[in-house]
């Protein structure tokens, strides 16, 4: 793993570091904002427009292209490329927190905008299993949220990043570890979204469209990821490869 120490800018002024601070913290809330709108929106309970209410088109092409839109920009702004091209114009700890800020308002915006899709997919109704299907529909994004702080939350959402530079102190690279969950799966953020937008009681075409949206962006994404991974860490994420499933526990190894 790297050994890099990100060094404090000497230049920065403390009410330039302030402001950095200031937009951490907001773009923070925009972004948790965001998440809890993705989540409302896979549990069918948020509203959703009816097509001749907005009258942008045809409501599963409109859907699909926001939830292609959004997929686009995370992946974008993820890359290394785009990252060195974006510090150029703004400090680099405000980098993760315009990555949040930018997936808070797409993700708003996003479901905003969603538009009601006729027909239903499945409906349990067994009260059991109603039940049981809320239960993991819970525990998916639990798990998520969970996973976020077995790695690093505060790093994952730019408030590290912001904080560090506030006090005017280095930052040291976060170290590779296999904590909680990681021990077990590789990338288990993406394991409670896919829970979370498939084990629901009423599948309705609405809903359809964002499941299988979110499930084709983290399987690419994390593809890109993997690459990404195994080039900056090496040889022990190879050998964590073997030792770990994708998203659910690796029985033979």
């Amino acid at each position: 793993m790297s050994e890099v120490v990100e060094q404090p800018d000497k230049s920065a002024s403390a009410i330039g570091r302030f402001i950095v601070l200031i937009y951490g913290v907001i773009s923070y809330i925009i972004g948790v904002v965001g998440l809890v709108a993705i989540v409302a929106l896979a549990s069918g309970l948020m509203p959703t427009w009816h097509p001749a209410l907005l009258n942008l088109g045809a409501p599963i092409v409109v859907n699909v292209m926001l939830v292609a839109l959004w997929g686009l920009v995370h992946s974008v702004m993820a890359r290394d490329s785009f990252k060195a091209v974006l510090t150029r114009f703004i400090p680099e700890p405000a980098e993760r927190p315009t990555y949040v800020l930018v997936a808070g308002v797409t993700s708003i915006l996003m479901v905003g905008l969603w538009q009601q899709v006729p027909g239903v997919i499945w409906s349990a109704q067994a009260p059991a299993l109603v039940t049981s299907l809320w239960v993991l529909f819970g525990f998916g994004w639990f798990y998520t949220l969970a996973a976020t702080f077995a790695i690093n939350h505060f790093d994952l959402f730019g408030l590290r990043q912001v904080y560090l530079h506030f006090q005017n102190q280095p930052r040291p690279a976060l170290n590779f570890v296999k904590r909680g969950m990681y021990k077990f799966s590789r990338h288990p953020i993406q394991t409670g979204v896919l829970i979370g937008v498939w084990f629901i009681p009423t599948m309705t075409a609405t809903h359809l469209i964002l499941s299988i949206g979110f499930t084709v962006y983290i399987f690419i994404g994390l593809w890109f990821e993997e690459k990404d991974l195994i080039e900056e860490i090496g040889q022990p994420y190879q050998q964590y490869r073997r030792e770990a499933g994708m998203f659910l526990p690796k029985l033979f190894k």
